[in-house]
């Protein structure tokens, strides 16, 4: 039973450490400049913001997306999962997709490949822009509102009968 348990961690971690160094050539697309719904992590899209959708590479990995045709690359980090188009392999937000001159031709053969170099400080995952707040209200500690009610400022509501 022993010996079952570790040759399947083995063959686990064999194939962790190929996907890690795999590299991937297929299809990418992009986001629209607009989306309304959230991102599989949860956050909200935003077009400026240098992340991508893929299948199978957990959020928060880093991918170097190279445009086979210009040799432009962008630096992506995962936060979504998808395209699952026939043939695609990455999904670009606006911006990835913009520097790496695919807007016009709206799809392009790209070489995806992980990538280690940079710090995610470095990459531009969630650019600040007044317009689109994400405030985490679990962790609504680190925010600074404009005014917050104490339990003495609180006004009080009229209860059925009372005036």
């Amino acid at each position: 039973m022993k010996h079952k348990f570790f040759l399947l961690l083995i063959i686990c971690f064999c194939f962790a450490l190929f996907h890690a160094n795999a590299q991937q050539i297929g299809i990418a697309s992009y986001y629209a400049k607009t989306v309304k719904s959230k991102m599989a992590n949860g956050q909200r899209y935003h077009k400026d913001s240098m992340i991508c959708a893929h299948r199978t590479h957990p959020f928060g990995t880093r991918l170097k997306v190279t445009h086979l045709k210009n040799h432009k690359f962008v630096i992506v980090k995962v936060t979504d999962r998808g395209p699952f188009g026939r043939g695609r392999i990455v999904d670009l937000s606006w911006s990835a997709a913009e520097k790496l001159g695919m807007l016009a031709a709206g799809l392009a053969k790209v070489k995806v490949e992980v990538f280690t170099g940079l710090s995610d400080s470095e990459i531009d995952t969630h650019p600040n822009d007044s317009t689109d707040l994400f405030i985490d209200y679990e962790n609504r500690e680190q925010y600074d509102f404009p005014y917050m009610p104490t339990k003495k400022e609180e006004k009080h509501t009229p209860q059925h009968g009372e005036r």
